[in-house]
């Protein structure tokens, strides 16, 4: 069940005024616990960098018209390729309302560094 969670590793975004920035690793540590939205093309979802196993793919071009189809009482964190389209989305998150959402710092290129479990199959 997801719920809300702090990040240890929170820290401001230097691009998006509001937005926090949490790494990788924490991600890993509590990716049951919270929602993760990948906001990149489909392309690059199950492309060579693959996406984080049981993440939610909302294109960030798609994100304004699907954005209160999301839950507000759960921690959100959004991920794309490098840390800056997801970074965009969690700024555009919180001008909605929405009170718990984070960026992954780095992004699928930090995950895959990191050598964390990828996917490359197409999201339901």
């Amino acid at each position: 069940m997801k719920r809300i969670v702090s990040f240890d590793t929170a820290e401001a975004n230097p691009e998006n005024p509001g937005v926090l920035d949490i790494s990788p690793e924490e991600v890993r540590g509590e990716a049951r616990e919270v929602l993760l939205v990948d906001v990149r093309r489909n392309e690059e979802f199950v492309g060579e960098l693959g996406h984080i196993p049981g993440a939610r793919l909302i294109t960030l071009d798609l994100l304004p018209d699907q954005i209160d189809e999301l839950p507000k009482n759960v921690t959100i964190v959004f991920i794309c390729r490098s840390g800056s389209r997801s970074g965009r989305a969690a700024g555009l998150a919180l001008t909605k309302g929405f009170k718990h959402v984070f960026n992954m710092k780095g992004g699928m290129i930090a995950w895959n560094s990191l050598e964390f479990e990828t996917s490359t199959e197409d999201s339901d």
